[in-house]
Parts: C-alpha cells; sequence; structure tokens
C-alpha cells in the first residue's frame, strides 16, 4: 500500500512539473515568433532566388525591344537595390540599396534567435556544458560550409572567410557568450566592439604614396577616401594589412626562383664577397644557391599542410575589399539581435511596448549611424565600418518591427506561411542557392519545364532579352520553395 501511495505521488510531481511546463508555453515563453521565422525566411528567399534577377533584367541593353513596353529608367533605379554599391554605402545621406541590407539582416536574426534558442534547450534538461559545446560546434561548421562555399570551382581548398556563413561563424561563440549578459553590459560590448575597432583603424592609415591601383583601389569609384577617412579606403586599412599577414600562410603557394635574378646573382658577386676577396678573406660557401631554393620550396610540406593547405593559388586582394575581421564588428549587429530578441521574449510587456521599444532602437541606431558617417567613420558595408553597423541596424530593427506588426499583432499569420516553410530550413535554403542554382537552371528549368512555361506565359518568357533573366530564377526558388514545403509538412528541418 505503502509502495502504491509512493507511486501516486511521484505521478503527481510529474504531473505538476508537466503542467509547470505547459503553464510556461502559454504565456509564450517558449512560443515561435511568426515574425522571426517570416523575417529570416523573407531574407533567405531573396539570397535563393537572387534577388529574382531584376538586376539581370535591367541590365539588359538600352537597345532591346523590352524597354520599347517597360520604363528603362524606373527599372535602374529598381536595379540598383538589387545589387552592392562599390565602396559607400549610403547616398542621399539616409538612403541605402535593399541587397546590402541581406547580410545584416541574416546576422541580426542570428542574434535575435540566440535567447530563443537558448531558453528551449535549457528548458529541455540540457546543461552549461551542453550547450557550450553546441555553440563550439555551430561555430566550427559555419566557417567550414563557408570556406567549402568559397573554394567552389577552386582546384583546392580556399581559406579566405568573407562568405556570411564564415563572418557568423567566427563571431558567433563570442556573441553566445555575451547572450548570457545583462542588457545593460551587452550595451557596453557593443559600443566597446565599435570604438576599439574604429580606433584600431584611425590609428593606421595608408602611407601618402600608397599604390592603390595594386590593390585594385579607384578614386572614380569613390573607393579612395582623403583625410581623417583615409583609413577606411578600399584594401589599404589596417583589416586588410591583416589578411595580407594571415591568407598567404593558409595556401602552398611555390616561389620559384625568376630567370633574370639567376643570371644577375651569376653574373655580379655581391659587394661584400669581391671586399671579403681583396682583403684575403676566405669566402663562405654556405649561401643556397637560386637552385637549393627551389628545392627547399617543393620539399615534401608538412602533414598539416598536405591535409589542408594545398592550394597553390597565390594570394591576391579581395577586389571586392572584404576582409577576415569584419566578423568582429559583425558581432555588435548580432548583439542588436541579441538585444531585440531578449525584448520579444520578455512576459512582462504588451506587444504593443515591444513593438514601440523596437522602433525607438531603430530610431537610436539610425540616428548615431548617420553621425558616425559625418563625424567618426563612413558607412561602409564591405569592411563593416561601425557606422554601417549602427546605420544598418536602425534598418533591419525597423524591418523587424513592421513583420513583428504584420505577423505577431495584426492577425496576418496566414500570410506569413510560405517565408515560415522558408525560414523554419533556412540553412538548407540559403546552400541550396549557393550550391545547385546553375545546375537547376540548365538542367531541369531549361530542360524539362522549358515548354510548359513558354506555352503558359507565351514566347517571350525565356527570351533572355525579354523577361528569361526574371522568369528562370523565379522558376528556379519555386522548384526549391516546392522542396522545402515537403520538408516541412514531414517535420524535417536541418539544423546547426
Amino acid at each position: 500500500m505503502a509502495d502504491v501511495s509512493s507511486g501516486k505521488n511521484l505521478n503527481d510531481n510529474r504531473e505538476v512539473r508537466s503542467r509547470r511546463r505547459s503553464s510556461s508555453l502559454s504565456t509564450g515563453q517558449s512560443d515561435r515568433l511568426v515574425s522571426l521565422d517570416a523575417f529570416r525566411g523573407f531574407i533567405m528567399m531573396m539570397l535563393a532566388a537572387g534577388g529574382f534577377g531584376i538586376l539581370a533584367f535591367s541590365k539588359i541593353e538600352k537597345s532591346s525591344p523590352v524597354w520599347e513596353v517597360h520604363n528603362w529608367d524606373n527599372w535602374q533605379a529598381i536595379g540598383f537595390h538589387f545589387d552592392h554599391p562599390r565602396w559607400l554605402s549610403v547616398y542621399n545621406k539616409v538612403s541605402v540599396s535593399f541587397w546590402d541590407l541581406i547580410q545584416p539582416s541574416f546576422m541580426f536574426m542570428v542574434g535575435a534567435a540566440m535567447p530563443f534558442s537558448s531558453q528551449r534547450r535549457e528548458s529541455n534538461g540540457q546543461g552549461v556544458f551542453g550547450r557550450t559545446l553546441h555553440a563550439i560546434i555551430r561555430s566550427v561548421a559555419l566557417v567550414l560550409l563557408g570556406v567549402f562555399l568559397s573554394s567552389l570551382g577552386h582546384e583546392k581548398t580556399l581559406w579566405i572567410f568573407p562568405n556570411v556563413l564564415c563572418q557568423i561563424g567566427l563571431g558567433y561563440f563570442f556573441a553566445w557568450v555575451m547572450h548570457h549578459w545583462r542588457p545593460l553590459y551587452q550595451v557596453i560590448a557593443l559600443f566597446v566592439i565599435l570604438g576599439g575597432y574604429g580606433g584600431w583603424f584611425s590609428m593606421n592609415p595608408p602611407t601618402a604614396n600608397y599604390d592603390y591601383a595594386a590593390v585594385s583601389a579607384s578614386q572614380e569609384n569613390g573607393e579612395i577616401f582623403e583625410g581623417k577617412f583615409a583609413a577606411w579606403s578600399k584594401n589599404a586599412n589596417a583589416a586588410y594589412k591583416f589578411d595580407s599577414w594571415l591568407l598567404p600562410h593558409l595556401r602552398l603557394a611555390l616561389k620559384p626562383v625568376p630567370m633574370a635574378e639567376t643570371e644577375t646573382q651569376n653574373e655580379a658577386p655581391a659587394k661584400e664577397e669581391v671586399a671579403a676577396a681583396a682583403n684575403g678573406t676566405p669566402v663562405a660557401d654556405e649561401k643556397p644557391t637560386p637552385a637549393d631554393e627551389e628545392v627547399k620550396d617543393t620539399e615534401k610540406p608538412a602533414w598539416y599542410r598536405q591535409w589542408f593547405l594545398l592550394n597553390t593559388e597565390p594570394y591576391k586582394p579581395n577586389t571586392g575589399g572584404y576582409t577576415t575581421l569584419n566578423f568582429i564588428p559583425s558581432i555588435g549587429t548580432t548583439l542588436l539581435g541579441i538585444l531585440c530578441g531578449q525584448i520579444l521574449l520578455r512576459i512582462d510587456l504588451s506587444k504593443w511596448s515591444k513593438l514601440g521599444i523596437l522602433i525607438t532602437g531603430a530610431a537610436i541606431c539610425f540616428g548615431l549611424g548617420i553621425a558616425s558617417h559625418e563625424y567618426v567613420c563612413p558607412i561602409v558595408k564591405r569592411i563593416w565600418t561601425p557606422g554601417w553597423v549602427l546605420f544598418s541596424g536602425g534598418y533591419v530593427i525597423g524591418m523587424l518591427a513592421l513583420f513583428y506588426f504584420l505577423f505577431d499583432i495584426l492577425p496576418l499569420k496566414l500570410l506569413a506561411f510560405p517565408l515560415i516553410v522558408v525560414g523554419m530550413n533556412s540553412i538548407l535554403t540559403y546552400m541550396l542557392g549557393q550550391t545547385i542554382s546553375g545546375w537547376t537552371r540548365e538542367s531541369v528549368v531549361k530542360v524539362h519545364l522549358a515548354g510548359m512555361i513558354e506555352n503558359v506565359f507565351g514566347p517571350k518568357a525565356l527570351d533572355p532579352l525579354w523577361y528569361g533573366p526574371i522568369t528562370v530564377p523565379s522558376t528556379v526558388f519555386l522548384l526549391y520553395w516546392l522542396f522545402l514545403l515537403w520538408l516541412y509538412r514531414q517535420r524535417i528541418f536541418l539544423k546547426l
């Protein structure tokens, strides 16, 4: 009888714990916000669809008959928002290209989802060690995926890190550590990161006779700044100098001695040797010959180089000006996401209060970004300047506020479903767009679906001088979406 009572008490305790967990869920602590998944899905959709070919359509030659039907000037203005500007990322003092906001939105959403993910793992009983290990593994996995994508089309692994997955991975663990701090400390960390990084740049300006042409920087494209902003010029900044030191060490570039240099060395002995011979001093024959140096260069590399660093392509400056150390200020972008995620997670605030806080935060970041551009450093997305962190932060927080208003306050959740299908498998969507878009376009759409498309939409639908630049990538993404819908219904989600 006592055993039965004990078992009953045990069951009662389990029921109480179950009710508490259910109560916690009902308060919204662990509910998925529609706006987060919809926002993530929107960004991934634009990436995987390549902007639905809008940029390519706008670049059709002006002599094409398509511009007899559509306004060429209007499409140039639209196409501008689906490409990255050459260098400066702000125009008309407050405006930005939509395409420049894709990566900060991606990184911001990583931070916004972090408090929800951490709470879910903790409620499932995962301890501190398990959560820490998961954060480390995720960081490494994201970096390796980014390197894999950067190496496509190359004979050997290319260890460069401008890819968005690399950037997220390099900064993820640091952001994960900081997401456990109090919001006040997170804000302090944000400004310490931006101030320290900006100060480092400012203290390392290029020399007066710096050869910009040698590093693919042009004054005509606005890539070279003068005066107090010179330290933020393309491939003439502190982060570029760091890459110039680091990246050559991550490849096995052989350096054979040029013939002209060999002949000069053979024909003209060094001044020290001539002087030594005149004084009767024997000349030590220890200096390696060019042949010896060449043999040394071609010796079998160390095991770790043979495994991972066998790329012999010589290092060249990144023509876009992107740098590895962009991940440091981009931690600030992730921190902004963490702060917003923590606000959305709070149960002591109404939805309208949360919306108001988001809008206020967006305005503050936007204003600080503009002020930074005027007085501290320029707004340049390609090197993720501190001004860009704040300026783009204003935009992306505003975008999140809009999605929150539409899908978590207004009764429009149903309209978010197509985006949620994508957002729930965001990493997979990104990988599909980066790896098999060409194959899907050439081997599926143009081979198997061309007849149907032309029959339904007319012969101009696939014409590259008409609507082909839009129709083809849109069809490719539709195929991706149908696949993602099937995964969604099967409850299959790729997670890192």
